[in-house]
């Protein structure tokens, strides 16, 4: 360790997951991180409400002097949305090429299978706390000497609290 610096300044937790995420990516479904992210700015809002990219499929090399193969994107895609996508494949392809900076990608296979998570319904709502609950709160909170990091706290504090079973 000795040596050594370290890099104290903050750094946004989307880099850091970029950073983690991408290889991972790479390595499972030969795409990138980047790809997944720009998807809206590629095909557009309508379509990237029913569809990603899951993965590039590059074909197999059998030999390193063997020509190089543009790959196939597939890309997950709703019911109907399906269709609107297959019109636009060749803008597609344009777009992702362009965005990759080569053209990797020759053909887009679409699979039809839902893209939005399922909605979970309505968030449960935290109960009214017992005064002793509010007193025994604020004085957890109370030693902070920033306002607006005390007051955060306390709202934390209070939906963490009435989440949980009111103790009998």
């Amino acid at each position: 360790m000795a040596g050594k610096r370290h890099n104290r300044n903050a750094v946004a937790v989307s880099d850091l997951a970029t950073e983690i995420l991408d290889p991972v990516l790479r390595r499972r479904a030969g795409i990138s991180i980047g790809l997944v992210q720009s998807w809206e700015e590629i095909v557009g809002p309508r379509l990237a409400k029913s569809s990603r990219p899951e993965k590039i499929q590059w074909p197999r090399r059998l030999h390193d002097d063997d020509p190089f193969e543009p790959a196939v994107l597939v890309v997950a895609c709703e019911g109907a949305a399906a269709l609107h996508l297959q019109h636009e494949t060749g803008e597609i392809i344009g777009r992702v090429n362009a965005f990759l900076g080569f053209s990797a990608i020759g053909r887009v296979r679409i699979v039809q299978k839902p893209v939005s998570p399922p909605s979970s319904g309505p968030k449960p709502t935290p109960r009214a706390l017992s005064q002793d609950e509010k007193t025994r709160l604020s004085t957890t909170v109370g030693k902070i000497e920033d306002d607006g990091l005390r007051a955060s706290l306390e709202r934390l504090g209070a939906t963490i609290v009435g989440m949980r079973k009111p103790k009998s």
